[in-house]
């Protein structure tokens, strides 16, 4: 007697809600990342996929789960773009209480499995590739989708077989699994199950973004061992897909390995699914590492006279980053304070007046470093990005807590990213920030105290916005009332030069110190 068909559960991603599986009781984890669309439950009523996750179950503990837009997860919103799908594994992982699995990521599931072995390598043992590669064009096709003519016969070859879907006129097994067609009962059974997998209008979207999936820019941060496995005569995703992406990973210095084994079908469960299975099982179960339970992190982000990322105290190194662009990607997230940044901004912040049409890939590679680095940390939708403040310590954050001027002047140990001063984007929040100390100074000053605490205090001001004519004078005035005329006599030199530079007219030393 078979397995009985397990439950659906909901993990939570993004505010949606992922339909996802969880059986198997083998020695290792294994997350399956899906293909395009499917309904993981009702793949249970079709006796071959039926034996396919049995076979996977008697060696392994399976999650397989429904990528938002599809099955039974959530369609009430855009189909995600593949940095968003990372978060979706991480969704299933956590609320099944995993802490580590083999990421198995199947035809457009591939490239979005290996974002996921880039981004959080401690949660990844080993990396499965089947059918699939790191990007699911060849260059020449990548060119051709870049030309606008070719598009329009694209989309329309598209749409003609987005209408067949879910019909008795369906396309899918013709192209996908051509040795199927000779089964009666699976072409009579197949369009409802398209019904259950996706809508029309999904389909659409899910080609469209799978021509742009491309993660080959992340194979070189991929540090656990992985399997390529492919038929040769896949007639969707060609087998030079898998030879160029075992390349990517051989020349990054990857434990890699390529089996290539007969078929003719892209579906795993249609023709001899055996050689696949063996080939995962052989992989998986002969690499299982005991390791300790995932500790939470103390991620730390510093930019208040400096830049500066720690993860448990220690400094994270410039290296780690991988690019510049990736440390600006952050600084503008942490400028917006937990509100969204359009990716239209981003796009424009990381790579200003470029208008490729593969700047959403670029953008998913540099959100990868930044969640790599922050382990986790991100919340991404279709249009926007923000950190989760809620998991970050961010020194402006508590900085902006502070209710006591005394706190919040002392506190302020420079301004804000100061290596980027001249980017727009950042100049909003330092001017406030700047205001912000300057205003509590000033408070801190009238109140009154001694006089050693009140120089150091102008002078702060001073520093911060040498262009305050009433303080460059209070200062002069309180050095010359201190007994300290040469500084004073200095002081006013700097801020007859500040006048100047606004081509404003200067008060004398005589009558500021009356």
């Amino acid at each position: 007697m078979g397995m009985l068909t397990p439950e659906i559960k909901f993990a939570r991603a993004n505010r949606s809600s992922i339909a996802y599986m969880d059986y198997g009781e083998g020695p290792v984890t294994v997350c399956a990342v899906p293909p395009s669309a499917q309904n993981v439950e009702m793949a249970w009523e079709w006796p071959a996929t039926r034996r396919m996750f049995e076979r996977y179950a008697a060696f392994s503990r399976q999650l397989a789960f429904d990528k938002r837009g599809t099955g039974m997860s959530d369609r009430s919103l855009d189909i995600p773009t593949i940095d968003e799908r990372v978060d979706e594994v991480a969704a299933v992982m956590d609320h099944a209480g995993v802490d580590r699995a083999f990421v198995h990521g199947v035809s457009e599931g591939g490239p979005m499995a290996i974002m996921f072995a880039a981004t959080y390598p401690e949660r990844t043992e080993g990396l499965i590739l089947e059918g699939t590669g790191a990007s699911l064009r060849s260059e020449e096709e990548r060119a051709l989708l870049a030309d606008p003519e070719f598009l329009v016969g694209h989309a329309q070859r598209s749409r003609k077989f987005a209408e067949a879907w879910g019909t008795p006129a369906s396309r899918t097994l013709s192209v996908f699994a051509p040795s199927a067609l000779a089964d009666d009962d699976l072409v009579e059974w197949w369009p409802k199950y398209e019904r259950q997998a996706a809508n029309q209008d999904a389909v659409i979207e899910l080609f469209r973004l799978a021509n742009d999936m491309d993660a080959r820019d992340v194979v070189a941060r991929v540090e656990c061992p992985v399997l390529i496995v492919h038929r040769r005569g896949d007639p969707v995703v060609f087998v030079e897909r898998a030879r160029e992406t075992f390349a990517l990973f051989e020349e990054a210095g990857a434990d890699v390995t390529l089996v290539e084994v007969d078929g003719v079908d892209h579906f795993t469960f249609v023709g001899d699914f055996g050689p696949i299975a063996d080939a995962i099982e052989r992989f998986t179960t002969g690499r299982v590492r005991e390791r300790p339970p995932l500790q939470e992190r103390r991620i730390r982000i510093d930019t208040m006279g400096r830049f500066g990322v720690s993860v448990d105290g220690e400094p994270v190194p410039t290296s780690e980053w991988g690019s510049k662009r990736a440390r600006t990607l952050l600084k503008r997230l942490v400028a917006a304070r937990g509100w969204p940044v359009t990716r239209d901004e981003l796009f424009e912040v990381l790579w200003p007046g470029d208008a490729s049409d593969r700047l959403g890939a670029r953008l998913s590679v540099q959100l990868s470093a930044v969640r790599r680095i922050l382990r986790g940390g991100v919340i991404a939708d279709r249009s926007s990005i923000r950190l989760d403040t809620s998991r970050l310590e961010i020194d402006i954050d508590a900085w902006f807590a502070l209710d006591d001027d005394g706190a919040i002047v002392e506190a302020y140990v420079g301004e804000f990213l100061p290596d980027d001063r001249y980017d727009d984007w950042s100049a909003p929040l330092r001017d406030e920030m700047r205001d912000r100390f300057v205003a509590a100074t000033r408070r801190l000053i009238g109140a009154g105290g001694d006089a050693v605490a009140v120089v150091p205090l102008l002078r702060r001001v001073v520093e911060v916005d040498p262009y305050d004519e009433p303080i460059q004078r209070a200062l002069v005035r309180r050095l010359h009332a201190d007994g300290r005329p040469a500084e004073a006599a200095s002081a006013h030199e700097r801020y007859v030069a500040a006048m100047a530079e606004l081509d404003l007219p200067a008060v004398s030393l005589e009558d500021i110190i009356g």
